[in-house]
This record gives C-alpha cells, structure tokens and sequence, in this order.
C-alpha cells in the first residue's frame, strides 16, 4: 500500500495588511481570493487562528472573525481533531477575470442595434395582440387589503420605521429645494444616492461596484421587468427557480420567455438542471434566501451557476431582496461579488428595510449595460420621483439608514423566534419548522394538497394571513400536487403580542 500523501499547508507569506483598515475584512477578502483564483486548493490546511495571528502579528479575533465567515460562506471547513481545511469546491475552468464592457457578446440582437439604427414602424398591431395575449395569465395579484396582519408574507416591520426622522428631512428637502434638482433628472437615479448606494454594497456585501454601475428603479419588480425586456427576446429560455418567485416569472413571460422551473433543492438551484436547458439565456435566482423555501445557496452551487452563465454566454439576475435579514454572521456575500465575467445583474431593495409602498429599488449593473438600461427605463419612467431619492440619500449619509437596519434584525429576529415558540405542534398533516437562519419567512411542508387548502380556509376563517405553497409552482411542475403543498408564514410584519394572538386562533381552528 502507497503511503497517504500529506495535506496541502498554507503559507501565509504574500498577505500584507493595511493596519489602518479592518483587518478581519482584509484577511477574509484575501482568503477567499486565494481560494477562487486556485492557489489555495481543495484540501489545503489551514493554520490555526493562533498560529496565524501570531505569524501576521495581528489578534487572533481577527483571524477567528475572518475564518468564520469563511466557514459561513462554505469556502472552508473544519474536520473535527483535524483542523481546518479549504473546502472542497468545483475544479472546473477558473471564472475569467475579465469584465464585460459592451453588448457583444450574449445580448439579445435588440440591445445589440446601434440606437440610431432601430426602426420607427414595428408592427404595433401584432406586439399589441401578442402583449394582451401574455397579460391574460402573467400579471400579479392584488395584495391583500387592510393593515398588516400575522403573518403576511413579505412585510417587514415598518411599524418601527423612524418615520419622524424621514418627516424631518423630507420637511427640509422642500422647505428650500434644489431647483437643479426640480428639473428632468438622469434616469439613472440620483448622483448621491448611487454613490451612497455603491458604499452601502462594498462594506455590507463585499461589491467591488461604483455609483455609475447602479440604476435607480421602483422597486424590485421594475427592475426585473427591466432585465426582461432588454434581455429576453420571444421564444427564449428563461430559467427560473421552481417554487419560485412568481411575479419575476410573470415578467419575464411577458416578453416573450420561455420559462423553464429549475427544481430547487437544500443548496439552491439544480445546475445540474440548468446545464441540460440549451435554449437558456437567462436565469433568475435568489441566493441568498430562496423565496419561498428558505434555503441558502451553497459556494459551490454559486460557483457552478457563475460557471454556467461564463460558458454559455447567459445571464444572472440576482434578486437580494431580504439579504439584510441574516440572523448568524454577517450577510453573505451575493453571486455578484464573487462575478469575475460580468453575467451578474444584481437586484437591490428599500422595501424590505423601510416599507412596501416606499417603491425604490436599484439594479447594479455590468458597466456595459448601464447605457442601455437607462435608456430603457427612460422610455417607461424618466426617472424615480426626486424628493424620495434625496431624502433617501441623506438618510443614508446621516447614518440612519445602517441604525434602521440593526433595529429591523433585531425586530424580525424576536418574531421569529415568537413564531417558533408558540407554533401548534402536532396539526395533522403539518411537518416540523424548519430552522430559519435568515429572510423574513419561513416554509413548513404539508402532507397533501387538500390538506393545505383545509388549514388556508380555516386560517382565513380565523384571520390569519398565511400563503400555500402550491401556488409558488409553475403549472406545468413535474412534483405531483402533492408534493408541492405546504404554508409560507411572514413572521415580521406584526409585533409580538399579535403573532402571540394569532398562533392562539390558530391552535384553536387547527386542533
């Protein structure tokens, strides 16, 4: 027999750390370059927290800081007596370095036409009929009327939202207007704003992104709508998480896609799905908190899809929509910071921190789509009402914004925990919670579809707000009915006291 050889070591010479800056930021960004770029290779052991401390003259939290955000992120892993190692990851090409800066290569032949040279008599009639066609099964619901109630899905606690604050400086904005300001503004969004905007990403989610890489929008959805329009031709494929966000679905129906449901499992999206779809250009993911099962997507499923999209040419639409809300460690970083080819188009939003109706959203962009998008949303929307931009823009740089944030995790993170609590155990039918470690929600399965609807009426008769999960999957799902039954429960939307109450009524119809 071969003797076994020995792990991979580290060497730690080659990190040079600036004293004046956050040395756990550093190290942990120099960590996981080694790892992406290949000279930090599956197996490798690490040294432990003390020993590199001391050989980088630095404190070992710092080292334990980094290293557990590290573990977080899936880049390494311990073996228990063994140490830590680098985790094993895809071996497949190394993403290029290299960043998209034009329309040549994957966009749809429409976005590549040079501006002047489209054609002023498209046939209206026939988009017109193909358009009141598509609208008939894509188009969004009206959302539920009257305050907030336990536990309406995707709210978040904007009871607590400073709104005195916002009142102060929305007063101020208009007591002595900037009259530049008053004018047509850059569809882009506010200067400011972006750039407050590109900060917020680089200390929070570890973007390397500027403010001209960003593209004020209304909310989420126009930003969705906008990566369909200018990304899907008719006929093309558009991968989609299956149960998934069905509004984005519908946008991207709307211009012509061919959706396909990916079926998502416990690290997010099956790649291995998405590899065998020929016709896809486009797929469209929530990573950092599937929307509506929860899970996180794993390093190696991020790497495979950052893969997917450099070889075939696609495209990435991230959607962070509650990726404040992490209740362990910080929040991950996005596909968009680890995106070394320009396919990721990141999707960023106030409405999950401040309030729905807020609708102010942001797309962060490849640099050579910027134009284009612009331009785009200048033909629906000039640009987003100003004094919300301003106002949101001094909010920001007064430093209400990152306090606001603490607060809202604090909140979601103590209904969560009410939720759990006093959840009914043992309802017929009903599956154990799962555990929740990020988003403003959570999914627990249910036994059959029937059952679903039975526990939907009786929490409705009790007004209780709580979604089926059946109604997340695309018709056309392979899962049997079945399979796709379950509750999805916002748990932030309403304090604790009304969480207590509606669990009560709950218990009551349910048992």
């Amino acid at each position: 027999m071969s003797p076994v050889s020995p792990p991979l070591s580290f060497n730690p010479a080659g990190i040079e750390l600036d004293r004046r800056q956050g040395l756990t930021r550093q190290l942990y960004d120099a960590l996981r370059q080694r790892v992406l770029d290949g000279r930090l290779v599956s197996g490798t052991r690490l040294p432990a927290t003390r020993d590199l401390a001391t050989a980088l003259s630095i404190s070992r939290n710092s080292v334990v800081r980094a290293y557990d955000q590290l573990y977080a992120e899936g880049f390494i892993e311990s073996r228990v007596g063994d140490g830590t190692y680098v985790a094993q990851l895809p071996t497949a090409k190394k993403l290029s370095t290299k960043v998209s800066t034009g329309f040549s290569t994957g966009l749809s032949p429409t976005l590549s036409t040079k501006w002047a040279d489209l054609p002023e008599d498209l046939d209206s009639e026939v988009i017109h009929s193909a358009g009141l066609a598509r609208i008939r099964t894509n188009h969004l619901s009206l959302p539920p009327a009257g305050p907030p109630r336990a536990f309406r899905v995707g709210v978040p606690a904007f009871d607590l939202f400073p709104f005195e604050v916002w009142a102060k400086l929305n007063g101020a904005f208009w007591r002595k207007p900037d009259l530049e300001l008053l004018c047509y503004g850059d569809p882009a969004g506010d200067g400011r704003l972006r750039g407050l905007i590109a900060a917020y990403l680089r200390s929070s989610r570890g973007m390397q992104c500027t403010a001209e890489q960003i593209v004020i929008t209304s909310g989420a959805q126009q930003a969705i709508s906008l990566c369909a329009q200018l990304l899907v031709e008719p006929g093309d494929g558009v991968a989609v998480e299956n149960p998934g966000y069905r509004a984005a679905g519908h946008a991207f129906a709307l211009a012509g896609g061919k959706l396909h449901g990916v079926p998502v499992d416990g690290e997010g999206i099956d790649c291995q799905v998405l590899n065998t779809l020929s016709d896809c250009r486009v797929a469209y993911v929530t990573p950092s908190h599937q929307y509506p099962m929860g899970v996180v997507m794993s390093l190696a499923r991020r790497l495979e899809l950052l893969a997917w999209a450099e070889r075939t040419g696609g495209w990435i639409i991230e959607d962070d929509y509650d990726g404040e809300y992490r209740y362990s460690g910080a929040p991950l970083s996005p596909l968009a910071a680890l995106d070394r080819s320009g396919r990721v188009l990141y999707v960023g939003t106030f409405g999950k921190v401040a309030f729905p109706a807020l609708r102010l959203g942001y797309l962060v962009l490849p640099a050579g789509l910027v134009d284009a998008f612009a331009r785009r949303r200048a033909v629906d929307m000039r640009h987003s009402e100003v004094s919300t931009q301003a106002v949101m823009a001094e909010f920001m740089a007064a430093g209400h914004f990152q306090r606001h944030i603490r607060r809202m995790r604090r909140a979601a993170l103590s209904r969560r925990n009410t939720l759990l609590a006093g959840w009914p155990s043992g309802v017929a039918g009903v599956g154990e919670l799962p555990s929740v470690a990020a988003g403003l929600h959570l999914t627990v399965r249910v036994d059959s579809l029937a059952r679903e609807q039975q526990l939907l009426e009786l929490a409705r008769a009790a007004e209780v707000e709580i979604n089926g999960l059946s109604s997340y999957w695309l018709a056309q799902s392979s899962p049997p009915a079945d399979q796709r039954a379950g509750l999805v429960l916002g748990f932030a939307a309403v304090p604790e006291p009304a969480i207590v109450q509606a669990l009560e009524r709950l218990r009551r119809v349910w048992q």
